[in-house]
Order: C-alpha cells, then structure tokens, then sequence
C-alpha cells in the first residue's frame, strides 16, 4: 500500500510539473471518444485515413467555432439584461440589510480604495491573466492535433501497447484499454446528448416565461452539463436569479418548476436510458470524485474527473470479469 500510495504522489506531481501537455493528452482522448465515430464512418466509407482524420478535425473547429459565435453573439446581446437584473436582485437584497449597514455605494467606495491601493497587484493580475489565455490557446491547438494523431494513428497505438507489454497478458491488456476508452466514449456521447436536451428544454422554458436571455442561459446550462450535478445546479440557480430579478416572484418560481422538471427527466429518463450501459457509478462516487478533480485542478480538474473515473471503473470491471473468468475455470 505504501509502494502504490508512493507511485500514485510521484504520478500526481509529475502531472502538475506537466500539466500543460497532461492537459492537452487527455483533453485529446476525451475529443477523441467523442469523435471517434464519425472518423470510423468516414474511414467505412473508404475515405483515406489521415484525410478522414483531418475532415474529423476540420468538422470540430467549424462547429465549435459555429457554436461559440452563436454563444458569445447571444450572451452580448442579452448581457445587458441579465447583469442589470443581478443588480437590481443585489439592490433588493441590500435595502432588506440596510439596517447593517450594507450598500451598494459603501461597497462601490470601499472597491474604489481598494483598486486605488492595489493597483500593482491588479496590473499583475492582469498580466497572469494574458498568460492563462495564452497557456489555454496553446492547450487547445496541440489537443487539436493530438486528436488528429490520435484518430489516424488508434491501430497503431494499439499494437504498441501490445508490444509493450508480456506476450501472455496482452489480451487483458487490450480488453482493459478497450473497455476504459469505451466508458470515456460512451459518457462523452451520452453527456453531450444529454446536454443538448436540457439546453434546449431550459431554454424554450425560459422563452415561453419571457425570461431575458433566455438563449444565452440555455448555453449556460449545456456548458454546465458536463460537469455532472454541480453544473446543472450553478446554471438552473442563475437563471432562476435572474427571473426573479426581472420577472417576479412568480415567474420564478415557474422556472423553477422548468428546472426541477428537466432535472428530473435527465435523473430519472435519460440519464438510466443513455448512460447506464457505458459510465455505471453511484452519486455520491460522482460527487465525491468532482470535489477531488476541483482540489486538484479546479474547473478543469472538475471536467475531467468523472470520465477518467469512469475509465477507472471500466478497468476495474474488466479485472473483475477476467478474475471470475479464470477462478471459474480453475474450479
């Protein structure tokens, strides 16, 4: 125990010294499982591989550019709205404890000496800032092409990791990454579609109740989606925040209504009937395992903790089965 606990830290600070490229290998894998279908159908349809690849690539940054345009143009557009109604919620929320002492003015002043006094700190803030950006560019371009490797190249992969390992055990071997890649598979696909369905339930919900950015909080709730639970509860409390700012009590409390109702079909329907085949893990694994990923490496640790758990969980399984198999044939 204390040899594996050993390795494990030495593998946890060996991805923190390298967390760029770990980043992008493994934000790689995850659009590789989401894409590896399409890229199959292509090659079935005798399309030559690095072309099927590069057409697979191609796709993603036209509809993730397609998306973010729709997103981003949607947000500005209803921007406006939803920041003034999180200002009039924080102005009824400070006349209820004005008595304390509490204002916006007193916290607009206080802001103002604070800028005034730190403005070093937020200089450099700024710059940190322009680095991440860059540090996430960068992140983005070389998962990009390792997806791109990673499609062309699976066949390959797979017969070096054969290779690589004892001629007796690379049947197990390649049943266990086989059965990992299609846990990360299946709940990249079932996530998405899932995401999709709330996204646009939520959204038509909020259009009909006559919500103010209703389309971009939609786009909140399908981003939300893939962080499981604590997404849908940060995305479903913001817009019934600002339904309440802008609409009303009652208007609120219909949304609600919309967001309880779409959580329940994606608790109770969709998620049995989409994801119950491939990412078999209880709740409180789910939570427990987001709060370790956002420990260790905040949101995107939080992103990438449940489908690498899954993996975890489909190695585990095919040991299991393996093990049984052998015990039942020694008996």
């Amino acid at each position: 125990m204390l040899l594996a606990a050993g390795v494990a830290a030495i593998g946890v600070w060996l991805c923190v010294t390298f967390r760029t490229a770990v980043t992008s290998v493994l934000l790689a894998l995850l659009g590789t499982a989401l894409l590896g279908p399409l890229y199959r159908r292509l090659v079935a349809m005798k399309v030559q591989r690095s072309l099927a690849a590069g057409l697979t690539c191609a796709a993603v940054v036209a509809v993730v550019g397609g998306v973010t345009y729709i997103v981003v143009a949607a947000l500005i557009d209803t921007g406006d709205q939803i920041v003034t109604s999180v200002r009039r919620a924080a102005e009824d929320l400070t006349e209820h404890l004005g008595a304390a002492g509490t204002s916006l003015d007193d916290v607009a002043g206080n802001a103002k000496e604070l800028l005034g006094k730190f403005g070093g700190t937020a200089a450099s803030g700024v710059i940190s800032g322009l680095s991440v950006v860059g540090e996430v560019i960068a992140m983005a371009v070389l998962a990009l092409l390792l997806v791109f490797f990673f499609l062309r190249d699976s066949g390959r992969a797979l017969r070096a990791l054969r290779s690589s390992v004892p001629r007796g055990s690379a049947d197990h071997v390649e049943a266990m990454a086989r059965r990992a890649f299609g846990a990360v598979e299946g709940f990249m696909r079932g996530t998405t579609f899932i995401a999709l369905i709330d996204a646009l339930l939520i959204t038509a919900g909020l259009l009909v109740l006559r919500v103010p950015g209703a389309v971009g909080l939609g786009a909140l709730v399908f981003v939300g989606a893939y962080i499981p639970y604590l997404g849908a509860f940060i995305s479903g409390a913001v817009a019934i925040l600002v339904a309440l700012a802008d609409r009303g009590v009652a208007i609120a409390l219909w949304t609600v209504g919309v967001v309880l109702a779409v959580q329940l079909l994606e608790g109770h329907v969709l998620q049995p009937l989409i994801q119950s085949r491939t990412v078999q893990m209880h709740p409180a694994v789910v939570m427990i395992t987001i709060t370790a990923g956002a420990s260790v490496a905040g949101i995107l640790g939080m992103l990438l903790a449940v489908p690498l758990t899954a993996a975890a969980f489909g190695v585990i399984g095919e040991l299991r089965r393996l093990y049984g198999a052998e015990a039942g044939g020694g008996t």
